[in-house]
Protein backbone atom coordinates (compact mmCIF):
# COMPACT_ATOMS: atom_id res chain seq x y z
CA UNK A 1 0.00 0.00 0.00
CA UNK A 2 1.54 3.35 -0.99
CA UNK A 3 2.28 5.84 1.72
CA UNK A 4 3.95 9.23 1.84
CA UNK A 5 6.44 10.59 4.33
CA UNK A 6 6.56 14.38 4.46
CA UNK A 7 9.09 16.55 6.29
CA UNK A 8 8.04 20.22 6.51
CA UNK A 9 9.17 22.50 9.35
CA UNK A 10 6.26 23.31 11.69
CA UNK A 11 7.59 26.83 12.30
CA UNK A 12 9.79 29.23 10.35
CA UNK A 13 10.77 32.89 10.44
CA UNK A 14 9.40 35.12 7.70
CA UNK A 15 11.81 35.13 4.75
CA UNK A 16 13.62 31.97 5.90
CA UNK A 17 14.58 29.40 3.25
CA UNK A 18 13.09 26.05 4.24
CA UNK A 19 13.73 22.56 2.94
CA UNK A 20 10.83 20.25 2.14
CA UNK A 21 11.38 16.51 1.83
CA UNK A 22 8.98 13.89 0.52
CA UNK A 23 9.27 10.12 0.17
CA UNK A 24 6.61 8.05 -1.58
CA UNK A 25 6.52 4.30 -1.10
CA UNK A 26 6.12 2.91 -4.64
CA UNK A 27 7.74 0.02 -6.52
CA UNK A 28 8.40 2.04 -9.73
CA UNK A 29 8.48 -0.80 -12.29
CA UNK A 30 10.15 0.52 -15.46
CA UNK A 31 8.42 -1.66 -18.05
CA UNK A 32 11.81 -2.77 -19.42
CA UNK A 33 12.22 -5.96 -17.38
CA UNK A 34 11.03 -9.41 -18.42
CA UNK A 35 9.77 -12.35 -16.39
CA UNK A 36 11.50 -15.74 -16.45
CA UNK A 37 9.00 -16.67 -19.21
CA UNK A 38 10.05 -13.69 -21.35
CA UNK A 39 6.90 -11.64 -20.74
CA UNK A 40 7.36 -7.90 -20.25
CA UNK A 41 6.67 -6.70 -16.71
CA UNK A 42 4.19 -3.82 -17.23
CA UNK A 43 5.34 -0.31 -16.46
CA UNK A 44 4.05 1.07 -13.16
CA UNK A 45 5.65 4.39 -12.21
CA UNK A 46 4.79 7.70 -10.62
CA UNK A 47 4.68 10.11 -13.55
CA UNK A 48 4.30 13.45 -11.77
CA UNK A 49 4.67 15.15 -8.41
CA UNK A 50 3.40 18.59 -7.47
CA UNK A 51 3.29 20.77 -4.40
CA UNK A 52 0.87 23.63 -3.79
CA UNK A 53 1.08 26.17 -0.98
CA UNK A 54 -2.21 27.81 -0.04
CA UNK A 55 -3.56 26.69 -3.43
CA UNK A 56 -0.72 28.03 -5.61
CA UNK A 57 1.65 25.57 -7.26
CA UNK A 58 5.22 26.11 -6.04
CA UNK A 59 6.95 22.95 -7.31
CA UNK A 60 6.34 20.34 -10.03
CA UNK A 61 8.37 17.41 -11.33
CA UNK A 62 7.76 14.92 -14.13
CA UNK A 63 9.15 11.47 -13.36
CA UNK A 64 10.32 8.82 -15.82
CA UNK A 65 11.17 5.08 -15.72
CA UNK A 66 14.78 5.76 -14.67
CA UNK A 67 13.62 7.07 -11.26
CA UNK A 68 14.33 4.67 -8.41
CA UNK A 69 11.70 2.89 -6.37
CA UNK A 70 10.33 4.90 -3.44
CA UNK A 71 11.16 8.29 -4.98
CA UNK A 72 12.63 10.85 -2.59
CA UNK A 73 12.05 14.45 -3.66
CA UNK A 74 13.50 17.44 -1.84
CA UNK A 75 13.23 21.13 -2.69
CA UNK A 76 13.52 24.55 -1.08
CA UNK A 77 11.12 27.47 -0.79
CA UNK A 78 10.91 30.74 1.11
CA UNK A 79 8.61 30.91 4.13
CA UNK A 80 6.61 34.11 3.66
CA UNK A 81 3.23 33.20 5.14
CA UNK A 82 1.62 30.60 7.36
CA UNK A 83 -0.41 28.04 5.49
CA UNK A 84 -0.83 24.57 4.11
CA UNK A 85 1.33 22.57 1.70
CA UNK A 86 -0.57 20.07 -0.45
CA UNK A 87 1.38 17.30 -2.18
CA UNK A 88 0.14 15.14 -5.05
CA UNK A 89 1.66 12.12 -6.78
CA UNK A 90 0.08 10.76 -10.00
CA UNK A 91 1.11 7.63 -11.84
CA UNK A 92 0.29 4.68 -14.04
CA UNK A 93 -2.67 2.36 -13.44
CA UNK A 94 -4.71 5.11 -11.81
CA UNK A 95 -2.21 5.75 -9.04
CA UNK A 96 -2.95 8.95 -7.12
CA UNK A 97 -1.87 9.90 -3.62
CA UNK A 98 -2.09 13.14 -1.68
CA UNK A 99 -0.69 14.44 1.58
CA UNK A 100 -0.56 17.78 3.35
CA UNK A 101 1.39 19.63 6.02
CA UNK A 102 1.04 23.03 7.64
CA UNK A 103 3.60 25.64 8.63
CA UNK A 104 3.39 28.63 10.95
CA UNK A 105 5.49 31.62 9.89
CA UNK A 106 6.39 34.19 12.54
Amino acid sequence: MPSALINVPRHAKRGEIIEIKTLMSHIMETGYRHTANGDVVPRDIITSFSCRFNGAEIFRADLFPAVAANPFITFFTVANDSGKFEFEWIGDKGFAETASASITVE
